[in-house]
């Protein structure tokens, strides 16, 4: 932390799906938990512009002969973002990669993946929601979303924004990302992780370390 404050400018992105807790995401924060780390993120970055609120991944599985997900927490956590004066939120439906199928079927996760048009209908309803409480809200990565009105193509690392809200208007590399996925709009930017750090969230949809 004490390094993070040297910094001119820190950008944070708050993850939180409302599943913290559970079998699905058993190591992470439950909601209320996890949204109360919020005002201690805005505070640290020292502008709710530098805050962006990922609802991500929307999940569905089987229970009981109906299909659940997690998108009836939304409206709570764009309220606590909104209400913090953040005004981005993204999102992206789950990716069943190789890893993160093979974790479900250890786990006997019934998940569930939904055709593009219910996609994109159940994002008409996220970008209704957003709209309501002021939030812009962007898709990660989710191409089959183009042309849901009230959603743009996220690019999560943002250089123009990024260079907006900097200081000292400090210039940020515009060339892509060459090392992310296709649809990726992020900027070229320095990962200082590691796919061989664990998580112990251990969620079940996690396409990173398999051996977690």
């Amino acid at each position: 932390m004490d390094l993070l404050e040297s910094y001119d400018q820190v950008y944070l992105h708050f993850t939180v799906t409302g599943l913290g807790g559970t079998a699905v995401e058993p190591g992470a924060p439950a909601l209320r938990k996890a949204l109360a780390q919020l005002p201690g993120c805005v505070a640290f970055a020292g502008n709710p512009l530098r805050v962006s609120v990922r609802f991500d991944p929307v999940l569905f599985w089987e229970d009981g002969g109906a299909v659940r997900s997690n998108l009836p927490f939304f409206p709570e956590i764009a309220a606590a973002a909104a209400g913090l004066g953040i005004r981005d939120i993204r999102t992206s439906f789950a990716q069943w990669y190789g890893k993160a199928k093979h974790r479900a079927a250890a786990r006997r996760f019934p998940f569930v993946d939904p055709s593009d048009e219910e996609k994109k209908a159940h994002a008409a309803t996220l970008a209704e929601v957003a709209a309501a409480h002021g939030l812009s809200l962007f898709a990660c990565c989710q191409p089959a979303l183009a042309g849901v009105s009230g959603i743009k193509p996220s690019a999560c690392i943002d250089a123009s924004l990024l260079e907006s809200l900097h200081p000292g208007r400090e210039p940020a590399s515009r060339r892509k990302d060459r090392s992310q996925r296709a649809d990726c709009l992020c900027a070229e930017s320095r990962d200082i992780g590691s796919y061989a750090q664990p998580c112990h969230h251990n969620c079940i949809y996690c396409y990173a370390n398999s051996k977690i």
